[in-house]
């Protein structure tokens, strides 16, 4: 049973010929590494979650770019300072933390920090606090492999290059479903449901990440 959930915990990461690629490239390779950050961070479905949850209820395209940017200009620090600085964090926590911004922002969607706390957390800081977290979840991903020293900057710089072309593809997409839900006139009414799920998955990816931790250790 564990190692079916070591599986699942790592659905996200980099496998098959991308590994491989990885294991062995000795120099350059900057359109490789764009390709393999925008196919991790359109795949990524943590990331995807998250991304849904900042954009839920965000109408105006001055607002999306402003949240949007302040995600990835949080996680573009973390991944390449964790991976040129030689920062490391714990994989299964950090990806721990990754589930539980989701929950966190869905909460938040459900006007849930003003009900039950009576306060309501700046939602920026927030968001680019969650950056941070996200991109030291990338960073992990690469971190798990013995990355020639050739060509590396360019190649992590490239790699980010990527991370961003894959949110701005995934973002269309999702603004696209998003809209077109709105459309329909049921948009306000399972609003808050959705939300629910979105907690909920949240959590489940935590407790995925969590479980691994301890098996793990």
């Amino acid at each position: 049973m564990f190692s079916l959930l070591a599986g699942s915990l790592y659905a996200h990461g980099v496998a098959g010929e991308d590994a491989e690629f990885l294991q062995r490239n000795a120099g350059r390779a900057l359109g490789v590494f764009t390709y393999l950050g925008a196919k991790h961070m359109f795949t990524g479905y943590d990331h995807l979650l998250y991304l849904v949850g900042v954009i839920f209820f965000l109408y105006r395209p001055k607002d999306i770019a402003v949240y949007v940017t302040l995600f990835a200009l949080g996680h573009s620090v973390t991944l390449l300072g964790g991976v040129l600085g030689g920062i490391h964090v714990n994989v299964y926590l950090i990806d721990a933390l990754i589930g539980l911004s989701v929950v966190y922002k869905a909460f938040e969607n459900l006007d849930g920090f003003r009900t039950v706390f009576g306060v309501q957390p700046n939602a920026k800081i927030a968001v680019f606090v969650f950056g941070l977290a996200h991109g030291f979840g990338l960073a992990t991903k690469l971190q798990e492999f013995d990355l020639s020293e050739n060509g590396l900057v360019a190649n992590i710089l490239s790699f980010n290059v990527g991370v961003e072309i894959g949110q701005l593809m995934a973002l269309a997409v999702l603004l696209i479903l998003i809209n077109a839900w709105r459309a329909t006139g049921g948009f306000t009414r399972h609003a808050n449901g959705f939300n629910v799920l979105l907690m909920f998955a949240g959590f489940t990816l935590a407790a995925y990440q969590l479980a691994g931790y301890v098996y793990a250790n």
